[in-house]
């Protein structure tokens, strides 16, 4: 493990899980694309007085398509993670969701584990299409790895994050198709207002989760519930979504808590049209 001290900071660049997992526990936030990080102070939030970085750890930065599942690696960029998802069936939604999120210089470096660690990020686009495909959380921990659902990761990452390192994100390859909608003011690179992503298991299962309404990203389980068994069209769907609506908006700089929730019909819309014609929306 390297270490470089400045006069208030130390940097350390692990080679392994564990030198990472440790450096962790000493109390050094994690660095990988730092795209979070590096907007600290601009949120009124000091910068870590010491950091961990990952890129010399390789196996973070895989993405291994496998036939039962697809293991993606926490230091997988949002580029490389749509290049490596691109054609595969079932995957749509987790595909667009990496290709639609922020602009390209982001996407190039932003990763996979900084999304889902942003505790403070609301509108992070990977977090509802990873809960739509109901993936796993690999963590690293001083006592062994650790698996547990999205859900419960999600809400216990605050407590969890304080020691433990995400090593990667696991999914089953049981869906047959996925889509992900996202409401933003501009094509610019701005947050999105609302997400809906949505995925249909082998079985006909379809579960749906909302990003960017409230401070976490949840399933909507009052949706799903009113969708199991049911061969819908996109109109159909709005309708239920309509009347399963019981999401609390968020206020924000670029949008109220009302917009946020209202918007979320029409979306399920335009996902459910995404889904029949293969995930492109």
């Amino acid at each position: 493990m390297d270490m470089r001290d400045g006069p208030e900071r130390m940097f350390l660049s692990a080679a392994t899980v564990a030198e990472a997992v440790a450096a962790r526990r000493a109390g050094a936030a994690v660095l990988a694309g730092g795209t979070w990080t590096m907007r600290d102070p601009r949120r009124g939030v000091s910068l870590p007085e010491s950091v961990v970085a990952l890129s010399r750890i390789a196996e973070l930065q895989r993405v291994e398509v496998l036939d039962g599942e697809i293991r993606i690696g926490a230091s997988v960029t949002h580029a490389a993670l749509a290049g490596a998802l691109s054609g595969l069936a079932g995957f749509e939604g987790l595909a667009a969701a990496a290709t639609g999120a922020a602009n390209p210089a982001i996407r190039r470096v932003a990763t996979v584990g900084g999304n889902l660690c942003a505790i403070d990020f609301a509108a992070a686009d990977l977090v509802p299409a990873l809960l739509a495909l109901d993936a796993g959380i690999e963590l690293a921990l001083a006592d062994g790895p650790r698996l547990l659902p999205i859900s419960d990761f999600l809400r216990e990452r605050s407590e969890l994050l304080k020691t433990a390192l995400l090593t990667r994100v696991i999914i089953r390859r049981d869906v047959a198709a996925s889509a992900h909608v996202r409401l933003p003011l501009r094509k610019a690179g701005d947050y999105p207002v609302a997400i809906v992503s949505i995925a249909q298991s082998t079985d006909g299962a379809i579960r749906v989760a909302v990003g960017s309404v409230e401070p976490v990203a949840r399933r909507w389980s009052a949706l799903e519930a009113e969708l199991a068994g049911k061969a819908l069209t996109p109109e159909e769907a709005q309708a239920l979504a309509e009347k399963t609506n019981d999401f609390i908006g968020r206020d924000g700089i670029e949008a109220e808590g009302w917009y946020r929730r209202e918007v979320l019909p029409a979306l399920v819309r335009r996902a459910f049209a995404a889904l029949q014609k293969g995930g492109a929306a």
